[in-house]
């Protein structure tokens, strides 16, 4: 069904490309590796035996292969999150979306291809909740010839925050399924794998950052907690936030900072303080009600270098925000601006050809004699415009390009079923129910998208960090309460919204991003919250070939794992 003339031209382009240019090989080998934390011993998945796994370092517009074996006893697969991998979702990673997943002693070559992107990104499983171990950075270099738009760091160091449960996290995963309820919370956050030394026997192996007195360093900020949005501060520092999820930003002078899960974030930290040891910590955000969540705190050490007499660290930093503190999340994101000088533009879509409204909300279903362990008795679920995805057999994109028919519908609404006050109180249970459905969105080549994402207070609320794969987008609105259509846009920014990939829609309140879907493929949209993921707050686009060979899609590696 792939053969035709056209195809075959492209394919010796691709191949004579091959040959001529000398590309960058890694080797990922997915194991079971045993790791002590938290007094106890457990297998873990990991790759190369690492956790978290090893840094891919490259330069803008480069492109490499990895080559994941899974030596491991589960299906897996690798995404490469925020790269927007043009005109090639083949190797984009999400499980029945893009491909299906590794086998145990399978293995897949991903061609992962740079172009726009510049900063810090990451790489993760993107199968169950592998990806709480499952992780690493990614260091996109400016590319050769050219430098950072801010003076040269003394060094770079990923950050990289995650969560540790006791439990397998398969276990987490399994149960939460069986029951219907909330997962259990984790048992520590980490910083670059430890959970530092506020949690019992971790106080050793706590992660130090050793500093010059006066120098200048770019922490790379990444994410990967699988359940929390959380706080991050150095005691008696502060940061100077200067890029965001692939992208350079304006300088940004804070006192701490707000990371979603998914995303990333470079800062600058200035070792100007008096030579001692200083705690760094993050904690969670968390303020929806009724919502578990892990309320304890992961610390790593400032180390200035030097002969003094330190003195240990006694007290948490006092900017760390509490844990239900919607106005210093929300403050903090919608502060970030785009760098926007001459040789990073904005490219804004100004006339929008689609407008999207998509309300996200916590739902339930009905259990058999309310025998499930969520809210009265049922089980939770999430939506978007009030359909719970459902995961097909075989993945979306080689149904969509293969022509096989059954897999997905392509009618996903525009707007949603029902219009009502979403953040009132007491909304009638009804409203809770969803529709299960496998349905995408389908845009042509070029649309420029407007999408509004809409909180709701349904099932009690949540914030939602929402990661679009195959683009970046432009976070050009973000508000409390509900969207007002007429109101909200007038305050638009629209000269220098930052670039971004992943965004939290606040507590009962809305974001707004708008986009160019010029890269066809099949794309995923989802809930960074594996569970909200879980529970089917995801759907996907799939964005026509245009006019010209540089608007259609690749065609796929020989290799593809299968259904």
């Amino acid at each position: 069904m792939w053969l035709n003339l056209e195809f075959l031209s492209w394919l010796v382009l691709i191949v004579g490309a091959i040959h001529c240019q000398a590309y960058v090989y890694h080797t990922f080998v997915i194991k079971e590796t045993p790791y002590t934390r938290l007094c106890s011993t457990k297998n873990i998945l990991t790759v190369n035996g690492q956790f978290p796994g090893p840094a891919l370092h490259v330069h803008k517009g480069d492109t490499i292969f990895v080559d994941v074996h899974n030596q491991g006893n589960f299906n897996i697969t690798v995404h490469w999150h925020g790269v927007k991998q043009p005109r090639y979702p083949w190797s984009d990673g999400p499980e029945y979306i893009t491909q299906c997943p590794i086998q145990p002693g399978g293995r897949f070559r991903q061609k992962i291809i740079f172009s726009t992107e510049e900063g810090t990104l990451w790489w993760h499983a993107h199968s169950e909740w592998w990806r709480a171990t499952v992780h690493g950075a990614i260091i996109i270099h400016p590319k050769k010839g050219t430098k950072y738009p801010f003076p040269l760091p003394h060094e770079e160091v990923p950050i990289i925050f995650g969560e540790w449960w006791k439990q397998q996290i398969l276990a987490v995963y399994n149960e939460a399924i069986f029951t219907g309820a909330d997962p259990n919370v984790s048992d520590a956050y980490t910083i670059n794998g430890q959970p530092g030394v506020l949690y019992p026997c971790s106080k050793p192996d706590t992660f130090k950052l050793k500093v010059d007195h006066g120098k200048t360093y770019l922490l790379r900020l990444i994410n990967a907690a699988v359940m929390d949005i959380l706080f991050f501060a150095i005691a008696k520092h502060n940061v100077t936030v200067v890029g965001t999820d692939g992208d350079y930003t304006k300088p940004l002078e804070s006192s701490y900072v707000t990371i979603s899960p998914g995303q990333t974030i470079d800062v600058l930290l200035k070792a100007n303080q008096k030579s001692d040891h200083y705690y760094m910590a993050a904690r969670a955000y968390s303020a929806a009600p009724l919502v578990p969540y892990d309320n304890t705190t992961t610390t790593a050490i400032l180390e200035y270098n030097g002969n003094y007499t330190p003195s240990s660290p006694t007290s948490l930093p006092n900017n760390l925000p509490y844990f239900n503190n919607t106005n210093a999340s929300v403050s903090f994101t919608s502060s970030l601006r785009s760098l926007a000088d001459k040789n990073h533009p904005v490219r804004v879509p100004i006339n929008i050809t689609k407008h999207l409204f998509f309300v996200i909300s916590i739902n339930t279903f009905p259990c058999p004699n309310n025998s499930c362990a969520g809210p009265n008795g049922t089980r939770l679920a999430t939506s978007i415009n009030n359909i719970s995805f459902v995961d097909p057999y075989i993945d979306i994109l080689q149904a969509y390009y293969g022509h096989v028919n059954g897999v997905f519908g392509t009618n996903f609404p525009d707007f949603p079923p029902y219009l009502f006050n979403f953040t009132a109180q007491g909304l009638p249970l009804y409203l809770q129910t969803p529709r299960h459905g496998t349905k995408v969105k389908i845009l042509k080549y070029n649309t420029t998208v407007e999408l509004v994402f809409q909180g709701t207070t349904l099932a009690g609320g949540n914030d939602h960090p929402m990661h679009l794969h195959g683009h970046s987008f432009y976070v050009v609105g973000m508000g409390l309460g509900n969207f007002d259509k007429d109101k909200d846009p007038l305050r638009y920014n629209l000269v220098d919204p930052p670039l971004m990939n992943t965004i939290a829609v606040p507590l009962n309140g809305w974001t707004a991003i708008r986009f160019r879907a010029n890269n066809p493929g099949v794309w995923f949209l989802h809930c960074h919250f594996d569970r909200h993921m879980t529970w089917g707050m995801d759907m996907a686009f799939v964005v026509k070939n245009g006019k010209g060979r540089k608007a259609h899609i690749l065609p796929p590696p020989p290799d593809m794992p299968p259904c």
